[in-house]
């Protein structure tokens, strides 16, 4: 049975903010402030795991990285780690873009790629509006970044507008586990520690405790499927990650 998109959630938003365009400001200015700690408070936070989701998803996708013809997007790519574990697949490989709307995260990623000599072309774009002509990708990817847009079907259809005919469309996002123990004692250190922990290293306690309420109320991964096939995709699929504390969702263009 399909699930229909909830109306009151099109996308994320903040404590306080009701419209897509106060959303969209607000997550833009939230993350210029915690960028200079952003990749320290990903790695800590995460005990390292995101490293190994990120290669696990490159991994998943090396085929098309590996083609020399095939050109990449990292959407919302922050400071530019899924690009650079695409490079790392094959640094002769597919061209590979990336695109965030946080000029901060952008320049962070650029020093990134300077300091390991990874060819990637950084873009400040805002992923409802891409500026990028139709079908111009084989790959748009995305890890952590989907849940921040103000509006997830218009994304879907930004990024089902940007492939290729038979391209592929891969988002990693946050879930919430689903076994007793093991996700109890997750959303008790996701909701309660992680919080504090971020808000007192990055100096910004608003932006952490945003991410626990923002996965909260991002759409599950069998409504997320059914709205990557509202918006035109096929052969829509997903795979749980690390007891379900990531879902990576996998999709095709017809």
């Amino acid at each position: 049975m399909k699930l229909e998109p909830q109306p009151g959630t099109p996308g994320t938003r903040p404590a306080g903010i009701e419209t897509e365009t106060e959303a969209a400001a607000h997550v833009r200015e939230m993350f210029a402030q915690i960028a200079p700690r952003y990749d320290l408070l990903n790695h800590l936070l995460s005990l390292d795991i995101d490293k190994v989701w990120r290669r696990r998803v490159a991994r998943r996708f090396a085929p098309v990285l590996r083609d020399s013809n095939a050109h990449v997007l990292d959407l919302c790519c922050g400071t530019g780690d899924l690009a650079f574990a695409f490079c790392n697949v094959d640094p002769h490989g597919a061209i590979i873009s990336a695109a965030d709307f946080v000029p901060a995260m952008l320049v962070r990623a650029r020093a990134k790629a300077a300091s390991h000599a990874f060819r990637v072309e950084f873009v400040e774009a805002d992923a409802l509006q891409l500026p990028y002509p139709d079908q111009t990708f084989d790959l748009v990817s995305s890890a952590f970044g989907f849940r921040n847009l103000a509006n997830y079907d218009r994304g879907l259809r930004e990024m089902i507008r940007v492939l290729r005919r038979g391209g592929t469309a891969g988002i990693l996002e946050f879930a919430e586990p689903r076994g007793v123990l093991f996700g109890s004692l997750y959303r008790f250190y996701f909701r309660n520690i992680l919080p504090r922990l971020g808000g007192m290293i990055s100096g910004n306690s608003e932006a952490y405790a945003y991410l626990p309420r923002s996965v909260g109320r991002f759409p599950g991964p069998e409504e997320l499927k059914d709205r990557f096939e509202q918006a035109g995709f096929v052969n829509v699929e997903f795979e749980r990650w690390t007891g379900g504390i990531v879902t990576l969702h996998v999709a095709e263009k017809p």
